[in-house]
């Protein structure tokens, strides 16, 4: 048993093993992917009740691995969002799409919770406004 453990730890490693390996040892880390936001808040200012408002987070994957949206949570029935659920590779940008529909008058402040396969923690995007 202690010779075939041994003949194992000399076959070499796929393609892509070794890449993985050799980029953790260049860099003294492995790959990973990391969302830059061109911004995290969206103030509507005014708008009407029961017409529904839209704006696009924009962001960035500046890390050096594919980054992948798991899942974006909106802290009421009242928002929706729209995201790709295709990897973003490094550089590239994409963008969440958020839309409010008001169903009360008044100050409204509402998050979004981006999951992602980020290093950080979960991102929090916020929109506000008043509905007349």
């Amino acid at each position: 048993m202690i010779t075939s453990l041994l003949l194992l730890s000399f076959i070499p490693l796929p393609a892509e093993s070794r890449d993985l390996q050799q980029q953790v040892d260049n860099s003294g880390k492995p790959p990973s992917a990391k969302l830059s936001w061109s911004k995290d808040t969206h103030d509507f200012g005014e708008i009407a009740r029961g017409i529904p408002v839209s704006v696009e987070f924009t962001f960035t994957n500046s890390g050096d691995a594919a980054l992948i949206i798991n899942d974006v949570i909106t802290s009421c029935g009242c928002t929706a969002s729209e995201y790709t659920k295709e990897p973003i590779m490094p550089g590239k940008s994409s963008k969440i799409k958020v839309s409010y529909n008001a169903a009360n008058t008044g100050a409204f402040s509402k998050t979004i919770t981006v999951n992602s396969n980020d290093q950080q923690s979960a991102k929090l995007l916020s929109i506000k406004g008043i509905v007349k």
